[in-house]
């Protein structure tokens, strides 16, 4: 039931990502150009996004790694449903983090308390 909830809100972020841009929400280039500043925060421990930075250079691993090959080799259509599955959750989770980030940098960047 937790994946089920974790991966309608990935694709319900990604649908509200992409309509954002036509309603005055962040561009996709402004979106791309955060992610090395929310890098950066994250790794000086100020911006509590590392664990999704972690999961979304996992999935970016896995579609681009030769792992990745063996289920397309034997089951072609299982191999490609997992590839769109992790693509479209990881668009969606770059989308709706990206805007996180930019919303976190326009309040000021408060620490983080750990």
């Amino acid at each position: 039931m937790a994946k089920t909830l974790k991966r309608a809100a990935a694709f319900s972020a990604l649908a509200k990502a992409l309509s954002a841009s036509n309603r005055g929400g962040p561009s996709l280039g402004r979106r791309i150009g955060a992610i090395p500043r929310m890098m950066s925060a994250s790794a000086r421990g100020q911006y509590d996004g590392g664990l999704r930075l972690a999961l979304m250079a996992a999935a970016t691993a896995y579609v681009v790694s030769p792992v990745d090959a063996v289920p397309e080799m034997f089951f072609w259509v299982f191999g490609l449903v997992d590839d769109a599955v992790v693509v479209t959750w990881l668009a969606g989770t770059v989308l709706s983090e990206t805007e996180r980030f930019l919303e976190w940098e326009q309040a000021g960047k408060p620490l983080v308390v750990k």
